[in-house]
């Protein structure tokens, strides 16, 4: 892990707030990846991230992300928090901050992606795991943490990214299929919104199982309530 990733981190703490790295990169260093970014969530509203950097780029200050660089590089963090009704089919029209981890993951479009991994002295290394995402690695199975009609009628795109999630290296991938066909086809504004985002990472336990690279960040699952 980047040490300005710590940095960033421990720099949040110190002031009294939670910290995690989050998301894709959590997966990626599971499987063995170098993630190609980093992205922190955080119990701290933006304009106290702010406050605790100084020197910051309001990436997305609507929905509660902040850009902080170190060494020519940009590093996001973002509050945790709700989101509310997704009228474009990309973002939604509101957010509401809140101070659960938890709430934060669940609102991720698969599980293998709501994982965050703590930092702290206390409990370094540890793994947020409230959905099951490492078992889904595991096993190779993709899943929701929400109803996936709910997932996939927010967002078309992440449609794509289930077949593609299904697709790449593990045709055998479970995918939920219905919730896809029931939510059509993506528009062609969202086809095009973020080109090649889908292919980041491909999904193959038999190659990549995560059983095989725990020991790369000392992991620790720990299951929320």
């Amino acid at each position: 892990m980047p040490i300005q990733v710590e940095e960033i981190l421990g720099k949040l703490r110190e002031h009294g707030y939670e910290a995690f790295v989050v998301g894709g990169c959590v997966r990626d260093a599971i499987l063995g990846r170098i993630p190609g970014d980093w992205d922190i969530t955080t119990s701290a509203h933006p304009e106290e991230v702010k406050q605790v950097f100084g020197h910051t780029i309001d990436t997305g200050l609507q929905h509660g992300t902040v850009t902080v660089m170190r060494d020519h590089i940009g590093y996001e963090i973002t509050t945790y928090r709700i989101d509310g009704e997704y009228e474009d089919g990309r973002h939604p029209k509101e957010v509401v901050f809140t101070a659960e981890l938890r709430e934060d993951l669940r609102r991720r479009d698969f599980t293998i992606n709501a994982l965050a991994i703590s930092l702290n002295q206390e409990n370094y290394g540890t793994l947020v795991d409230p959905f099951g995402g490492l078992q889904d690695l595991e096993n190779g199975i993709l899943k929701t943490p929400l109803d996936p009609i709910i997932t996939f009628s927010d967002d078309p795109l992440r449609m794509m990214r289930a077949v593609r999630f299904a697709c790449w290296g593990n045709p055998q991938t479970p995918l939920p299929e219905r919730s896809v066909k029931r939510n059509g086809k993506p528009k062609a504004s969202n086809r095009a919104a973020r080109p090649g985002d889908a292919g980041r990472t491909g999904l193959d336990p038999a190659e990549n199982g995560p059983a095989r690279h725990k020991e790369f960040l000392g992991l620790c699952p720990e299951n929320a309530d």
